[in-house]
């Protein structure tokens, strides 16, 4: 459900990460004075393999249903992109809605925690990137999750990982129950930037940025950081 972009001059594809090296190595030395600098990760094929999204709503109706309503709202959003009618700002993100609408809308927040909590044993880390967000708190950097996964499940999954802060999608509740419509901007693509932007401009000044993600939909988020680095996974690694 990702267009093809090109990739930012200076991002390089990264498929064995290598712990960071001090700003002085990584990058030329910032002008702006302020703590050690942040690290932004994205979270879908990035820290863990494939996407949550699709777990957590198998978590919440079973995973058969769940497949299927996906490609029922890929072939919805389909029709109604042609139509000029589709409820995203794009067409992942059109899916992206019918399928939150169709699947989570009248869900009990209690509900949505349990499944959250179903998923932790479930989901499946890219080892590396793990070490890589490990060294960075090490380095006394602030580490910060921007991804476009939901706020609902978000924090039962990032329990333990000394998160900083999660910039993530937020679901709408009226009276303890999700109506099914988004709360926030799909925190994905130029709204992740976005919103990475506003993190900065409200936590600065900071001496350095660091940021991991995939291509194509992270590279608005990468080209903001002193290092970017294009993460791809492959298909063996290690679970945490």
């Amino acid at each position: 459900m990702q267009t093809t972009s090109s990739q930012p001059h200076g991002l390089e594809p990264q498929t064995g990460i290598a712990p960071p090296t001090p700003p002085s190595a990584a990058m030329p030395e910032s002008p702006v004075s302020g703590p050690a600098g942040v690290a932004f990760f994205d979270f879908d094929g990035t820290l863990i393999h494939g996407d949550s999204l699709p777990m957590f709503v198998g978590e919440v109706i079973g995973r058969r249903r769940a497949a299927l309503a996906l490609a029922d709202a890929i072939r919805s959003a389909l029709h109604r992109h042609v139509r000029g009618r589709g409820p995203g700002c794009d067409f992942p993100g059109s899916v992206k809605a019918i399928y939150l609408k169709r699947t989570l809308r009248g869900l009990p927040v209690a509900d949505a925690s349990a499944a959250a909590e179903r998923m932790v044993p479930r989901v499946r880390w890219h080892q590396p990137m793990l070490d890589v967000l490990k060294e960075h708190r090490r380095q006394g950097r602030r580490v910060v999750i921007a991804t476009g996964a939901l706020d609902l499940y978000m924090p039962a999954l990032l329990r333990g990982l000394e998160v900083d802060d999660l910039l993530a999608t937020g679901m709408e509740v009226v009276d303890g129950r999700l109506t099914g419509r988004l709360s926030t901007a799909n925190c994905v693509r130029l709204d992740k930037a976005e919103r990475v932007t506003g993190w900065i401009a409200g936590h600065g000044p900071v001496a350095a940025t660091w940021g991991y993600g995939n291509h194509p939909s992270d590279l608005p988020m990468l080209a903001l950081m002193h290092k970017g680095e294009v993460v791809r996974i492959r298909r063996r690694s290690n679970h945490r």
